[in-house]
């Protein structure tokens, strides 16, 4: 069973890596095209700068990239503040309204990039392949939350280059029960201001 599920998820990845990444956006395209990618995450607490590894999730960076030009991220916050967990966002405004999701995209946990602090991966429900506009940095290895033989994980999909301190700022505000949620909601709303792609 165990070697059958891992025979599958080895073509799965073949079969992923040579899928084209086709970009509804020129911007998000010449991004694949130069090799750059990096992204600058302006919220109330300061700024995150995220390189993204487009070779490893093409698909997942593509997604995330077609929000970021879209301008989706803008005024949405950290929703889920897990302290010694992660910090979640991309997908609630500050009023706790979920803002729709303009897409899906096919789960890239199988990678080979792990859940280690300080990177930045997507959140999803039970479904692996729910992951929309909602990601997360991880504030400590989670490595519990990589793909195992006979399930799948979480993907990472880039790792913060600059203001881990910022990331760690919001992990460590106070939080409650709001909305929907029964706890880890920021007292105080973390704001996503602005997400831009940083060009050379």
């Amino acid at each position: 069973m165990i070697v059958a599920m891992q025979r599958k998820l080895a073509i799965m990845a073949v079969a992923l890596a040579a899928a084209p990444v086709v970009a509804q956006d020129e911007e998000v395209r010449q991004v694949f095209i130069d090799d750059v990618a990096q992204v600058r995450i302006e919220t109330s607490l300061g700024n995150i700068v995220v390189e993204l590894n487009a070779e490893r999730a093409p698909m997942t960076v593509e997604s995330f990239l077609q929000y970021v030009v879209d301008d989706y991220y803008d005024g949405t916050i950290f929703h889920r503040v897990a302290a010694g967990f992660i910090v979640q966002g991309g997908g609630y405004l500050a009023d706790l309204t979920e803002k729709p999701a303009e897409r899906t995209v096919f789960n890239e946990s199988g990678n080979g990039l792990s859940n280690l602090r300080g990177t930045i991966a997507m959140a999803r429900t039970t479904d692996p392949h729910a992951a929309d506009s909602q990601f997360y940095f991880n504030l400590v290895d989670n490595i519990n939350l990589n793909p195992r033989p006979t399930r799948w994980g979480y993907a990472v999909f880039g790792e913060v280059v600059e203001g881990i301190e910022v990331v760690d700022a919001i992990g460590a505000v106070p939080t409650g029960a709001a909305g929907e949620f029964e706890r880890d909601v920021p007292i105080q709303p973390v704001v996503i201001e602005r997400v831009e792609l940083i060009r050379e």
